[in-house]
């Protein structure tokens, strides 16, 4: 696989995956885990992912916590190429910080931006779509990968598709961004076969990223670009930046502008949102009996159960008679619930916030 010339992966590596909570805490995030059973971390499988098509041209944006702990799981790169956030302000101003310093360091490349908690089944795929994805960025145009829906979620955004774009095979105009939808109106998406997932993948020139921001928020645009001219401003004027996803602060005014693309993506793709969607992730062959379990085999004992257990204490944890449960046994925290109710962790995670915060 060789490079992709003038491409560089900025790689976001922020939130606390409440609903994976207690496996993933704020002071241990889901990107920093290995959830996959691989031996690698979240953020070191997206590394993995990316390094053959961008070498060392890598910026990561994470928050002042984990930036020790981001710089030990990627030993490859230089510490330089590792951003800490004073705070954090959602992902325009992490990845619109990383597009002012790539402004000045390489005016005519390109970046990509790649969440550090997807997984990604199909390297090859990726890559593919990726190359395409960088040619349309370099006529100016802001590029999403769109992901190819395999049920109607209502979990995700959807991406609903325009007229293919002329000069770029696989590649087609974005008519606009639609918010998470219900499950029914979701099916209707799924019926037109132009709505694609909105997996928040973008590739784009950074001048163009910056100059679309200025477009809505100049003054936010004017604050990143005198952030990367003067890296000793950072902590006088990050904590001023707005608060709002880059979605909401570019792509979805663009779209309507006419002047976002999207490129079909077929790979296999989880953002690993919740339990339910890590044990889907996880399972191997559906005739098996018993619950999946991510961790030492040997801790578990099931009678006539499924689901998911994750013996992360190390003791043994027995599930009888229980169907689609979820267990996921930490040191200092147990939890508890089904497969269907998975979504409702981050509610006790926000309860504990005030209660006990150390838990969270």
């Amino acid at each position: 696989m060789t490079a992709i010339e003038g491409l560089w992966a900025v790689i976001p590596a922020g939130g606390a995956g409440t609903r994976l909570w207690p496996l993933s805490r704020a002071a241990s995030p889901k990107f920093l885990r290995d959830l996959t059973g691989t031996g690698r971390s979240l953020l070191q499988g997206t590394y993995d992912r990316l390094a053959p098509l961008v070498e060392d041209r890598f910026l990561v944006v994470t928050g002042e916590a984990h930036r020790d702990a981001v710089v030990d799981q990627l030993p490859e790169l230089d510490a330089s190429s590792v951003l800490a956030e004073p705070s954090a302000r959602d992902s325009m101003a992490a990845i619109g910080l990383a597009a002012a310093l790539l402004e000045r360091a390489d005016p005519d490349g390109v970046m990509g931006s790649f969440a550090a908690d997807h997984v990604i089944a199909d390297a090859e795929g990726f890559a593919s779509c990726v190359r395409t994805a960088v040619e349309v960025a370099r006529d100016g145009w802001l590029v999403t990968l769109g992901i190819e829906p395999t049920f109607p979620s209502s979990a995700f955004g959807y991406v609903h598709e325009g007229e293919p774009l002329v000069a770029h095979s696989g590649a087609r105009e974005v008519r606009e961004f639609v918010e998470k939808p219900s499950v029914a109106v979701a099916e209707e998406y799924l019926a037109t076969g132009s709505y694609r997932w909105n997996a928040g993948m973008f590739v784009v020139r950074p001048t163009v990223l910056l100059d679309l921001l200025a477009e809505s928020d100049p003054g936010f645009a004017a604050t990143l670009r005198e952030i990367a001219a003067d890296p000793g401003l950072l902590d006088e004027r990050w904590p001023a930046l707005p608060k709002i996803a880059l979605d909401h602060a570019v792509a979805e005014p663009a779209a309507a502008a006419g002047r976002v693309a999207t490129v079909r993506a077929t790979f296999g793709w989880d953002d690993i949102g919740d339990f339910d969607s890590l044990a889907t992730l996880l399972e191997g062959d559906p005739d098996a009996a018993g619950p999946t379990v991510l961790g030492d085999q040997a801790l578990v004992r099931a009678l006539a159960s499924t689901g998911l257990v994750v013996p992360a204490a190390g003791r043994v944890v027995a599930v009888i008679g229980l169907d689609d449960v979820v267990v996921v046994d930490t040191p200092d925290a147990l939890l508890v619930t089904t497969r269907a109710r998975a979504q409702e962790v981050k509610e006790v995670v926000a309860e504990l916030r005030d209660s006990q915060p150390g838990l969270t």
